[in-house]
């Protein structure tokens, strides 16, 4: 395991250097010039170039490029232009938002489609088997910010039962005090009910919609690796040795089709990271898919290349743990490895 676990890292490596190259490069190939945007309309050639020369923006790409590298080598991310802040600060601050809502939003897709997987596939053509299959085309083919719209639509505007869509807490309720970052668990470290009520309502419609969103492959993943595990001898040996078939289900077929919805789920969590750009932007919430939205738009480079690189770190880790899972679950992956 720790061999596999050494390689993976080993690879993991090129594939970084690769996102650094090539969002330096995306970045100053964006229209729009940084200088005469924070310069503002009214200003004339000089004061730009002057702006220009205190962002390093005259000098040749290369030297930029070396320069930005050897800045990351130090952990420095740059600063943002449009806050003035330096980025990994930033990313730091509110990298908790984006991680509370796409782990909420996939936990609520796991605990539904799983389960709505499981059954669809041990009873075929039945309404749960209809239901798994509408559920899922639904999902894939709503637009994720077009579902938040909706949403918001249905249960603020109309019924009224959600609050509005402004951010991690409402207007009357405070921050709990830092401790994770995850409001959830901060509130209830703090035994700060007020806090948790709030920021739990406040969750409702954007985990929704990332889990409408996430929640269709991974239903039908689970139910087509059932239906195939369910098929092969070694069930149908299961089930003629009397095992009842609870046992059959979850100690033989569920365990054995884990590892392709294991891998659906590391991918379903990598889209959903994407789709945080999108429902952050819907419901205000003050995570860095939002932050990036917001600098790209003032072609501000630093909090997007810092972006992009968090999101690259956080795929390289979540593939990682994959691998832990499938060796985990799989003692063959540990022996290849």
């Amino acid at each position: 395991m720790l061999a596999l676990i050494g390689k993976r890292l080993l690879f993991a490596i090129p594939s970084l250097i690769g996102v650094v190259i090539v969002t330096f490069l995306l970045t100053r190939a964006l229209p729009g010039d940084p200088a005469a945007y924070f310069a503002g309309p009214a200003a004339d050639k000089q004061v730009i170039e002057d702006i220009r020369k205190q962002l390093g923006l005259d000098k040749p790409l290369i030297e930029q490029f070396f320069r930005y590298t050897a800045d990351l080598a130090k952990g420095d991310f740059g600063n943002s232009l449009t806050t003035g802040q330096p980025v990994a600060t930033e990313l730091r601050n509110r990298l908790p938002a984006s991680a509370e809502l796409t782990l909420f939003g996939l936990l609520i897709s796991v605990v539904i489609a799983i389960p709505l997987g499981i059954l669809a596939a041990t009873k075929p053509g039945s309404w749960i088997d209809h239901l798994c299959r509408v559920t899922t085309t639904a999902g894939v083919s709503l637009p994720v910010f077009f579902t938040g719209l909706v949403l918001v639509y249905v249960f603020y505007f109309k019924l009224g039962w959600a609050p509005a869509p402004l951010g991690r807490l409402d207007v009357f309720a405070s921050a709990p005090p830092a401790v994770t970052g995850f409001y959830l668990i901060d509130s209830v470290i703090a035994r700060d009910w007020e806090a948790f009520r709030s920021a739990l309502s406040q969750l409702i419609l954007p985990t929704a919609t990332l889990a409408i969103f996430s929640l269709a492959p991974i239903a039908r993943m689970t139910r087509a690796s059932m239906l195939a595990i369910l098929a092969s001898d070694f069930v149908r040996t299961a089930r003629a040795s009397g095992l009842s078939p609870r046992i059959v289900i979850v100690t033989y077929a569920f365990r054995n089709a884990m590892l392709p919805v294991i891998t659906t789920l590391s991918m379903t969590f990598s889209f959903l990271l994407g789709a945080n750009v999108l429902v952050e932007k819907v419901f205000a919430w003050p995570g860095i898919g939002s932050y990036a939205v917001e600098a790209l738009i003032a072609s501000d480079f630093a909090p997007v290349q810092g972006f992009v690189l968090t999101m690259a770190i956080m795929y390289v880790l979540i593939n990682l743990v994959i691998d832990i899972l499938y060796g985990i679950i799989d003692p063959r992956v540990r022996m290849e490895g």
